[in-house]
């Protein structure tokens, strides 16, 4: 049994539209390959199809890695060592991977994903290492072991999103699941769980009563989406027929996100959780900050000056400003960016808002617009679609002013339209140039999202969190969804 809390699972529920999903059961899949299933073995029979994709697709990526270090490789009958080695070690790495429920690993947050990957993987370096000592040139393996693993750890996102997709469009991903409790939340919970299908849950069914759930061979996850007071002398009952239930809890009388479930000897309770803040992983952000930074800077430079000729060209001036934004413990940060506007943008911004009330309400919800008048043609349109009018923000991150990962600085206009609570809780991190809701709606949410996102971020914060949204940043730039 588990509760998620409405900052876990719900952080833009309020999105969806309600509607029915009409996904396809285990049947729909037999019936698509052709086969007969006995009744007994259609409930696993998706859930192994799946995980063999998945294995599948770490196979791939190891092969993918094993192409990739060919070319450095020694060549012969005689020099089979390394593959013989990479071989084990992608057996052994799959094996962890199993052991750690990553096949299929539905319900688990990527950087979940990546964090057991990576320390699977860290585990077979360690055993490969211990085996080097006992070999000649032992050092020479270790280091190709260790590079084939990593270059696996960074293929393996593109191979493993193949296999769910592929087992999303055949049918099988996920597990089925009928949803018990309030009927004005059940549409929008089904349509939030069919846009988010990669969660793995694939709502079946419906129904306000314990009574009408149904019985065995039907779905095997509940998801009680109501006061679990109503349901706590069936819970055991529920316990006995579904092997998970799920308790989605909104505590109306708290409002307060970072909500978790805690054992508290033997009874449920529920503590505030509160993101890494150590100062052991501050410590290590900060070195992994400069790591990356620094060597960036260099490298993005001529870049950075190429653009600014760019700027002048069309609109001449100072190609860069500073502008005040709120930072780590409400210290202001002069955050540095390229000019990607107008010079009178500000008296440009007036005019436009006394003759259109429709781009008015849009920047009330936004702060942005989709048409700007104040943006410079071509070149600040490519800047701002790219980000890489943030590039110089990485003089801010090598002063300590910001860091990679963290809630955006916003300038006071738009904290102001923010609670207090939130602000409160904004001001105990670093402020960064990516964050979670850049990498999820970019520019499309609006402030009530935003504010979901960044809480979601905070209250979860983590190395591996931060890490994934790095990784993750660089596909949100690319396509540019959201961006203006």
């Amino acid at each position: 049994m588990s509760l998620f809390a409405p900052s876990a699972i719900t952080p833009d529920l309020r999105k969806a539209n309600p509607f029915v999903a009409n996904s396809a059961p285990t049947a729909e899949f037999s019936k698509r390959a052709g086969l007969k299933i006995p009744v007994p073995f259609r409930g696993s029979l998706p859930r192994l199809a799946t995980s063999s994709f998945l294995v599948a697709g770490d196979i791939a990526s190891y092969v993918i890695a094993y192409l990739l270090l060919l070319p450095f490789l020694p060549h012969g009958l005689e020099n089979m060592v390394p593959e013989r080695a990479f071989a084990v070690a992608a057996l052994a790495a799959i094996v962890l991977y199993a052991s750690n429920a990553l096949y299929p690993g539905y319900r688990l947050h990527d950087h979940e994903h990546l964090r057991r990957r990576t320390t699977a993987s860290f585990k077979v370096s360690i055993i490969a290492a211990l085996g080097a000592i006992l070999l000649p040139e032992g050092l020479g393996l270790l280091l190709q072991i260790i590079g084939f693993l990593g270059l696996g750890l960074v293929v393996q996102p593109l191979m493993r999103g193949a296999a769910r997709g592929l087992s999303w469009r055949l049918g099988i991903w996920g597990e089925r699941a009928v949803i018990i409790g309030a009927r004005n939340r059940i549409p929008a919970l089904t349509a939030y769980f069919s846009e988010h299908w990669h969660y793995g849950i694939r709502p079946e069914s419906s129904s306000p009563d314990m009574s009408e759930v149904l019985p065995d061979g039907g779905p095997s996850i509940a998801l009680i989406a109501d006061d679990t007071g109503s349901f706590i002398t069936e819970l055991a009952t529920m316990r006995r027929q579904f092997a998970e239930v799920i308790l989605l809890s909104d505590t109306p009388n708290l409002k307060i996100t970072g909500l978790r479930p805690a054992d508290v000897g033997g009874e449920i309770g529920i503590r505030l959780a509160i993101g890494g803040r150590s100062a052991g992983s501050n410590l290590v952000r900060r070195v992994l900050d400069l790591a990356i930074a620094i060597p960036a800077t260099l490298v993005l430079m001529p870049c950075v000056l190429v653009a600014a000729a760019a700027i002048y060209a069309i609109d001449p001036g100072p190609v860069f400003f500073r502008h005040a934004r709120e930072g780590l413990s409400g210290k202001p940060v002069r955050v540095l960016k390229l000019r990607t506007m107008y010079r009178d943008a500000e008296q440009r911004l007036e005019s436009l808002f006394r003759d259109n009330p429709a781009a008015q309400a849009e920047w009330s919800n936004h702060f942005k617009l989709r048409q700007d008048p104040r943006i410079l043609p071509v070149i600040g349109h490519v800047l701002r679609s790219s980000s890489f009018d943030e590039l110089p923000q990485l003089v801010n991150i090598i002063a300590g002013e910001m860091s990679f990962v963290g809630p955006r600085p916003f300038p006071e206009y738009h904290l102001s339209a923010m609670d207090g609570e939130f602000r409160d809780k904004r001001r105990s991190v670093t402020p960064g140039l990516t964050g979670l809701w850049q990498i999820s709606e970019r520019s499309n949410a609006d402030i009530e999202l935003q504010q979901q996102l960044d809480e979601f971020y905070i209250d979860n914060r983590s190395l591996w969190f931060d890490w994934h949204i790095l990784l993750s940043t660089i596909p949100a730039v690319l396509k540019g969804r959201g961006a203006c």
